[in-house]
């Protein structure tokens, strides 16, 4: 899917929510087998749920790649009975030297047909860009994430560039010095020389809603994926004010206030009214 046709849908729809299928047996409603048919079975009727309030789906590839060989069928199977006009993300945080990558993209571009892929950045452009070379799909980055452990590198304080060599003695830098800079800043604005604004994305957590504003500086046009919200307390609100670019700009997802929303016969008419909820929340903020 390109950036135009994932533009047009957004404004079509007066959306920019995903909806995250995190599928877990262990917590299935009681109508469903604790098994992967069971899995496929509700996810097709989240989908059938939710459709027509979401933009696009995210699927957490861990949840499926737990069970083996029969789970990764379900993960193919749910793909394709995602509509066509809905964005796809397998969420599967890959990233390896340059041929392990290559194999990877094929994997989830190829083979399962998924619009988009989120990607570690940590072994740096050489293991991402394998991503970045399949036409009208996305390479989506971590950038900064909302989990605890952001604190030991993301958040970290990094000498500028231009001074790394000088300093000696074991010294840290002053971390309130303006000229030092957060590991993440460093990453995104290197990791947006590797790809464009159509087909690399950053990975922003909703619970750091005080750092969007400093990040849309660094970049101000590509796509965020902003996981955080709902179950994890992120701010629809908060983000959508400080994040939102001309064309819309970013895609929230929200996996388990949706599709958990009930455990009880009425999942379907319980996800259906959250996403509803968050849709048209969305379209105040799009002007729609």
């Amino acid at each position: 899917m390109t950036r135009q046709e994932l533009v047009q849908q957004i404004y079509q729809k007066g959306s920019y929510l995903l909806v995250g299928l995190d599928t877990d047996p262990a917590k299935l409603p009681q109508q469903f087998d604790r098994s992967t048919a069971g899995m496929l079975a509700f996810n097709k009727a989240i989908i059938d749920a939710t459709k027509d309030f979401c933009v696009g789906y995210k699927i957490n590839t861990a949840f499926y790649e737990a069970h083996g060989v029969k789970g990764w069928e379900v993960m193919e199977e749910t793909v394709n009975y995602i509509p066509r006009n809905h964005f796809t993300i397998a969420d599967a945080k890959r990233g390896d030297i340059g041929n392990t990558s290559s194999q990877y993209a094929r994997a989830f571009f190829e083979t399962l047909h998924f619009d988009a892929v989120t990607v570690a950045p940590y072994m740096g452009e050489d293991s991402v860009k394998p991503f970045l070379e399949f036409s009208d799909k996305w390479t989506i980055l971590l950038g900064l994430t909302s989990n605890p452990g952001a604190k030991d590198f993301e958040l970290r304080r990094l000498w500028p560039q231009e001074n790394a060599g000088k300093q000696t003695g074991g010294s840290s830098p002053d971390p309130s010095s303006h000229q030092t800079e957060f590991l993440y800043e460093r990453v995104m604005q290197t990791a947006a020389t590797w790809g464009n604004e159509g087909n690399l994305m950053f990975v922003v957590g909703a619970t750091r809603s005080e750092e969007f504003t400093n990040i849309r500086r660094l970049t101000p046009n590509h796509f965020y994926l902003v996981p955080g919200v709902g179950a994890q307390g992120g701010s629809l609100k908060d983000i959508s004010e400080k994040a939102m670019t001309s064309d819309c700009g970013i895609l929230v997802n929200a996996s388990r206030a949706i599709i958990y929303a009930s455990g009880g016969d009425d999942f379907a008419e319980a996800a259906t009214d959250v996403a509803r909820q968050y849709a048209g929340e969305m379209k105040t903020y799009l002007g729609n």
